[in-house]
């Protein structure tokens, strides 16, 4: 293909799309049977580059579409619509253990997509690609509102979806990495839910007096959004993973403040001692360090440090006392936490009390831990630092990348439905505004 002659259209719709929301990307005007590869570049907020690349022929129009077409090779095969996404990962020569998470809602993650003569697998940087776009991701669709929280000790973000409301609530938690995340909850104002993404472990009030926030912190955080004037403070919902799940199934079961109308928890447990709150969790996890594992590669394993799932009552959330609808979203090769065991055992539990028809088990095989927004890139592990003693460890988180990343689509979307079933009783009125940027 002689670069000269060659005017390759490229382009990618929508351009300005939401996280969540798919593109295609058309390559058009080559010759027939041409080899081609399709490369995604993104250079995240800490300054590292990320890439993703497939390897495709032209058909007999000239033309390569990668959502029909097949990817020869690359960093994903086969057809894959927003493989481009889901399978990036660091460039060459790039640290160990990077974990790709968005920390500015208010900027949008831009990717500039290329397309390369012949099937590449290396030297991007040093090559001129014969076209690029600039795409732009979103977690905040237009007119989502930001507010930063302090009142009544909180370290929180509110994000408020478009229009007047008043809109049902989300609470959003995150695990033992602390820190206030912030992504979710503004995908989930995005879909027309006011979302409050609170900090509970790394939050100011700890920070200042070195002790870890009780109970009360998160029925504060609830008061707070139900209180608030946009919000409809008898539709509200809990969605947490990993350690956010086992404060998310405490408050829902024993809280006499938290009137849940559902909850969403992915990759935790309910067991737990069943009196106290955090530092007591963390405690019961601390004292059961010795059935910590290491792979291979030395990455740090904790999914055994509730294994066997225990017997005893005392050591649990009573899951036979929850009275809302929950859904739990399991990675059955979740490596971090005892999941899909603790899983089987709440919807034993539940079954034994007669209020099992409130539960909904999502599980997935070949899937990990971090079962995030979809598209995002699937970490088998990453550096993580831990919030209580700020050491930085390796963890194995597990999946395998293509099963990983179609669980997460599949996850998101039944996450979306059961939420607005439960919290807009079947109907959405921020629906039809969501779909394009």
């Amino acid at each position: 293909m002689d670069r000269k002659k060659c005017c390759v259209q490229l382009s990618v719709h929508p351009s300005r799309g939401l996280m969540d929301e798919k593109f295609i990307v058309l390559v058009q005007k080559v010759l027939p049977g041409c080899q081609l590869t399709v490369h995604a570049l993104h250079q995240c907020e800490d300054g590292n580059s990320w890439e993703a690349f497939g390897h495709y022929t032209t058909d007999a129009s000239g033309t390569v579409n990668v959502s029909q077409d097949t990817s020869l090779g690359g960093t994903y095969s086969g057809v894959e619509a927003m493989g481009l996404l889901w399978s990036l990962r660091p460039v060459p020569g790039s640290k160990p253990g990077l974990r790709l998470r968005k920390k500015n809602v208010q900027t949008p993650m831009e990717v500039t997509i290329s397309v390369y003569q012949g099937h590449q697998t290396e030297g991007f940087v040093d090559q001129v690609p014969l076209a690029s776009v600039l795409v732009e991701r979103w977690y905040m669709a237009p007119g989502v509102r930001r507010i930063p929280i302090t009142e009544e000790g909180l370290t929180a973000t509110l994000f408020l979806p478009a229009g007047p409301g008043p809109f049902p609530g989300v609470l959003d938690l995150w695990g033992g990495g602390g820190q206030l995340v912030e992504y979710r909850a503004a995908l989930l104002a995005s879909h027309g839910f006011a979302s409050l993404a609170l900090d509970y472990l790394t939050c100011k009030i700890t920070l200042e007096t070195g002790k870890m926030v009780d109970n009360q912190y998160f029925e504060t955080a609830y008061r707070v959004l139900q209180q608030h004037p946009q919000v409809l403070g008898s539709r509200i919902a809990m969605l947490a993973l990993s350690l956010g799940t086992s404060i998310t199934l405490r408050m829902a079961v024993n809280s006499q403040v938290i009137k849940l109308r559902c909850a969403v928890c992915i990759g935790g447990s309910h067991v737990q001692p069943s009196d106290g709150s955090v530092k007591e969790i963390l405690t019961y996890f601390n004292r059961n360090g010795s059935k910590t594992r290491f792979s291979e590669k030395n990455e740090v394993i904790w999914r055994d440090l509730l294994l066997p799932i225990t017997t005893d009552p005392s050591f649990k959330v009573d899951m036979g006392r929850l009275q809302c609808p929950l859904m739990l979203v399991v990675g059955e090769d979740d490596q971090n936490w005892a999941a899909y065991d603790s899983a089987m055992d709440i919807k034993e539990m539940m079954e034994r009390a007669g209020n099992s028809h409130l539960l909904t088990i999502l599980s997935y095989p070949k899937t990990g831990h971090l079962i995030e927004p979809p598209y995002t890139p699937h970490f088998r592990a990453s550096i993580f630092r831990k919030a209580d003693t700020h050491e930085k460890i390796m963890v194995l988180w597990g999946g395998q990348t293509v099963e990983h990343s179609h669980a997460q689509e599949d996850a998101w979307k039944k996450m979306l439905v059961f939420l607005r079933e439960n919290l807009y009783g079947g109907t959405n009125p921020g629906a039809t505004l969501l779909s394009h940027l």
